[in-house]
């Protein structure tokens, strides 16, 4: 398939919207940011969009890297994304929640696990905060081993085992998660400490092994109920989750 030829005037208006974030293994393209609005528990509020794609082809000449999209097909692919509230860049206090793609639960709003209420409860406290950003990170799906074999996973769940069982069953390992380019973002996006909704002690060894500077940790909670009650606690007592007093970790 031929590359589709830029119009100037569109390049023009693309050109200061893009960064190169330069990576072990190539480049990250950061587009944005954009403004939008919304509709969080039925109210306005207005964030700033940004989305990353991988390269393993490192260039400052964006047209060249446009003009290719329309042949890659991105659709078939899964692209992050960052939602950033108030002053990110510049704030002093800050908060940030790296969350894993969940099509079943963020989607369908599935009760099988807490992660559709994380999503929504972590942008909430990032708007009453006043500055933060949510991560939204692709190829995370089941702890990274994609919607078709957490599919199979979710069957094995439904015959006796447990989240972590089920995922190594299936040959993979409890979380084969990856924070090295929303990590890459982030540093990109802002320099000074930040605090992390999380329960799980592994995003917090990734940011800090990282040099980035992590002032705190905000536990994130609720939406447990009787669908969920067995995967909350094999978090706990499997996958090595922070279990704070009187409550139980949804992370």
């Amino acid at each position: 398939m031929e590359k589709t030829k830029l119009n100037k005037d569109a390049l023009a208006v693309l050109h200061n919207k893009i960064q190169l974030i330069t990576t072990e293994s190539g480049a990250i393209y950061l587009v944005g940011p954009i403004r939008l609005p919304v509709n969080l528990y039925g109210e306005t509020v207005i964030f700033q969009w940004y989305s990353w794609l991988n390269c393993k082809d490192v260039t400052e000449n964006f047209e060249e890297v446009i003009e290719k999209l329309s042949s890659i097909n991105l659709a078939e692919l899964q692209q992050s994304s960052v939602l950033t509230y108030g002053d990110f860049s510049y704030g002093e206090e800050a908060l940030i929640r790296m969350h894993s793609i969940c099509h079943t639960g963020d989607i369908f709003g599935s009760k099988r696990c807490d992660c559709g209420y994380q999503l929504k409860h972590s942008m909430k406290t990032i708007v009453e905060h006043g500055t933060g950003a949510l991560f939204y990170l692709a190829k995370h799906e089941g702890r990274g081993i994609g919607l078709f074999s957490k599919a199979m996973a979710y069957i094995l769940q439904e015959n006796g085992y447990d989240t972590v069982d089920a995922n190594e069953s299936l040959g993979f390992v409890d979380d084969a998660r990856n924070y090295d380019d929303a990590i890459s973002v982030l540093k990109a996006l802002r320099q000074k400490p930040v605090t992390v909704m999380t329960n799980n002690p592994k995003k917090l060894e990734a940011l800090k092994n990282s040099g980035l500077v992590v002032s705190g940790r905000e536990p994130l909670w609720g939406d447990k109920s009787e669908f969920n009650e067995s995967y909350l606690q094999t978090k706990i007592q499997r996958s090595g989750h922070i279990e704070d007093q009187g409550t139980c970790p949804i992370d």
